[in-house]
């Protein structure tokens, strides 16, 4: 069984204030509930702790892939200065979000591998934090004909399932975005800010600006 490093009774009362006041600050009309999780064999999730949410906004906090849950789970881990090896440690929740995330990521994971084997092209997940990444990693670790690895940095840190034996790309200078996803279009500031061209302002060279032609005749 899992060590238990974290639970309610050593670190709750510190959760609880901060939610208190982050959430009334905010202005969010939500509640919490902290507690302990049993612990299990599973290695995708193994979370000591839970905090869940729910209440009259919380689907604010579920919107657009939880955001704001997430990053109130960060801040909170901040706050509690947890090294980032301790992260799946405590798990916010609204909802049972983690648990149909974790069933659509192992999902994304079985597809992403078929269609690799299939054409042989690898395949770029969306960026995605560590513990999602690591899902779509353990769903993976039994493919003999696939393999994934992670790419990127920072926000921009997404995992790539490759056939087998094919070498992995290099990774991409920190300041660029990376490029090319089979997965969906690109985000906002993939490709940087429209350059002056044929289809903008003309540009002022040597020249000067344009000269009047006159009337034609």
């Amino acid at each position: 069984m899992p060590e238990r490093k974290y639970s309610a009774a050593s670190i709750g009362p510190r959760i609880d204030s901060f939610l208190r006041t982050t959430l009334q600050t905010g202005g969010f009309s939500v509640n919490f509930d902290i507690g302990d999780v049993e612990t299990t064999e599973s290695d995708f999730e193994t979370p000591d702790m839970v905090v869940k949410f729910n209440g009259p906004d919380v689907d604010m906090l579920l919107s657009n892939r939880a955001e704001l849950l997430l990053a109130l789970e960060h801040v909170t881990m901040e706050m509690l200065r947890m090294p980032s090896e301790d992260h799946s440690r405590i798990s916010f929740d609204a909802n049972d979000y983690r648990l149909l995330r974790l069933e659509e990521l192992r999902l994304s994971a079985t597809a992403a591998a078929e269609k690799v084997k299939r054409t042989g092209v690898p395949f770029r997940f969306n960026p995605m934090n560590s513990r999602e990444r690591r899902v779509i990693h353990l769903s993976l670790r039994g493919e003999t004909a696939v393999r994934s690895e992670s790419l990127g940095s920072g926000p921009t840190r997404q995992v790539i399932v490759y056939p087998a034996g094919m070498a992995s790309l290099p990774e991409p200078p920190r300041e660029a975005f990376p490029a090319g996803r089979s997965d969906g279009p690109p985000r906002r500031g993939f490709d940087g800010p429209p350059r002056r061209g044929s289809d903008g302002p003309p540009r002022r060279g040597s020249g000067g600006p344009p000269r009047s032609r006159g009337p034609h005749r």
